[in-house]
């Protein structure tokens, strides 16, 4: 029996060291997963932060562009409505000259 109690006895102890290499894999495993998911946390808020600085930058430029449209179409509009009133300037004076004629002998 003797032979026997040191065999369970050493069994025993192996058993135990086993357990304990078992716990340690899981805490170092649970160590590796947050740190993991730590890590993902930072990546999606750095992700988060370039897309908002994209986005503010994308509306900065639409911004930009739709006020330079706009200043080009009043210049062009204005342009227009310019040579508008300068024929419709143009052939009142003429109007006017055919009356004229007309009129005066």
């Amino acid at each position: 029996m003797d032979v026997s109690s040191r065999v369970l006895s050493e069994l025993a102890s192996r058993e135990a060291a086993l357990d304990a290499q078992i716990e340690a894999a899981r805490e170092q495993a649970k160590a590796t997963v947050d740190a993991a998911q730590a890590q993902a946390a930072d990546i999606i808020r750095d992700a988060e932060a370039q897309v908002r600085a994209m986005q503010t930058e994308h509306e900065q430029k639409l911004a930009a562009e739709m006020q330079q449209i706009r200043q080009r179409a009043h210049a062009e509009a204005g342009a227009h409505a310019e040579q508008t009133r300068n024929r419709a300037q143009a052939r009142l004076d003429q109007a006017v000259e055919t009356i004229m004629r007309a009129v005066l002998p």
